[in-house]
């Protein structure tokens, strides 16, 4: 033998092993990170997205429930003209 023991040479080669799995695991999650922050950015986007659309739906319904309470109030005042008028008329 060349002055190492089995022993030595089996260390060696799980140290070997063990250095080019780190490696391998380290590129594996490099990839990994890289694919994540594009899907995260894609997802920002999506979500930016919805909030938008949901704005501009919520402006419309505040639109929409302004020209309804509108419509209310002039009906409030027809139909208390209307009743005005009518007790209006019943005195005379």
């Amino acid at each position: 033998m060349s002055g190492e023991s089995a022993l030595d040479l089996a260390a060696r080669r799980l140290e070997r092993a063990v250095f080019v799995l780190e490696q391998r695991l380290a590129e594996r999650l490099k990839t990994a990170g890289a694919e994540a922050g594009g899907l995260f950015d894609q997802d920002r986007a999506k979500l930016a997205d919805e909030l938008d659309k949901a704005r501009a739906r919520e402006r419309e319904l505040e639109e929409a429930g302004a020209e309804a309470s509108a419509a209310l109030g002039r009906a409030i005042l027809e139909i208390r003209a209307a009743l005005n008028g009518g007790a209006a008329a019943q005195e005379h």
